[in-house]
């Protein structure tokens, strides 16, 4: 049994294990309609539970074909319809039921503590689906795509990140540690990444590369990343971060300091940080980014099971 919370405490070697079974898994799907599943039905009688506290399309749609396409299957849940939400059970009980009941649980959570408190009590693997300080899947979903488009290791390209230092970023950081790639991220001076982070790069031996200045951080970037700036739970003074990132807006200007053969990635939704014809793009491929979190998230979860080939 292994969880899947951080792509820190992650091993690069099970990490890139994930991304080669994803691109197989991906390979054989090729002739099957969304339902079919997989030759050895791997999963065949696993039930995946799901608990979302925050707003989901993608994870929960891409988490469901995931389990369904590998044989088993999926029960969702939100937490205001558990005790645990509305009648003050405690998370160990919770966290009892849901192993007694599921194989595995897959949380999105606005709670780091919450995160680790089920793992202290889940006797089942846990995914972490998204948490204020990490996206996991997102990101080695994103690696996969990268790899997908470019046809060769993400060690050998420039990626960069124009916006806000979120839970996104921090796992693209945390993933260019782990595949030694270099990244080069544009924000403002108020809006770079914490010590916190900083200083883990540093214990790694990596580098992490920063500048207020977004032309300076696209220059010869093979991959731009971005992510919402006004997340829909963003407690901050809106106003003031909008104007923050006035001149960080990933558009036509900007992307020609970039490469010509340049892909912009983003995890959506999306907002006005990046315009229209950057959006829709020959160099866009957000599309086929979403895709793919379905064969990544079943290679994530045939780890978690034991079960990767």
């Amino acid at each position: 049994m292994n969880h899947f919370i951080n792509l820190k405490d992650i091993s690069t070697k099970d990490l890139r294990k994930i991304i080669d079974d994803a691109k197989k898994r991906k390979k054989f799907r090729k002739k099957l309609s969304t339902l079919e599943v997989d030759k050895g039905s791997p999963l065949k009688g696993k039930i995946l539970i799901q608990m979302f506290e925050k707003p989901s399309s993608r994870t929960r749609i891409s988490f469901f074909l995931a389990i369904r396409q590998l044989g088993g299957g999926t029960l969702t849940l939100r937490s205001n319809e558990l005790h645990l939400g509305q009648g003050g059970e405690s998370i160990s009980d919770t966290g009892k039921i849901l192993s007694t009941y599921g194989d595995g649980f897959m949380l999105r959570t606005d709670s780091e503590k919450k995160m680790e408190d089920f793992k202290k009590y889940l006797s089942i693997p846990i995914i972490n689906g998204l948490s204020p300080l990490s996206h996991p899947t997102q990101v080695l979903s994103d690696i996969f795509t990268v790899e997908e488009i470019k046809k060769k290791p993400i060690s050998k390209l420039n990626i960069c990140w124009i916006g806000d230092s979120n839970n996104v970023l921090n796992s693209l950081i945390a993933a260019s540690v782990k595949f030694s790639f270099k990244l080069s991220i544009g924000c403002p001076k108020k809006f770079e990444p914490g010590k916190e982070v900083r200083n883990w790069v540093k214990k790694n031996n990596k580098k992490i590369f920063i500048y207020n200045d977004p032309k300076k951080a696209v220059s010869g970037a093979d991959v731009i990343f971005s992510d919402k700036v006004i997340s829909l739970n963003d407690k901050g003074n809106k106003k003031e971060k909008i104007y923050a990132f006035k001149n960080f807006k990933i558009d036509k200007k900007l992307t020609r300091f970039a490469k010509k053969d340049f892909i912009f990635l983003h995890c959506l939704p999306r907002g006005n940080e990046v315009s229209e014809d950057v959006f829709l793009s020959k160099n866009s491929h957000v599309w086929q980014q979403a895709l793919n979190r379905v064969h990544v998230q079943k290679s994530i979860l045939l780890y978690c099971f034991g079960k990767l080939r």
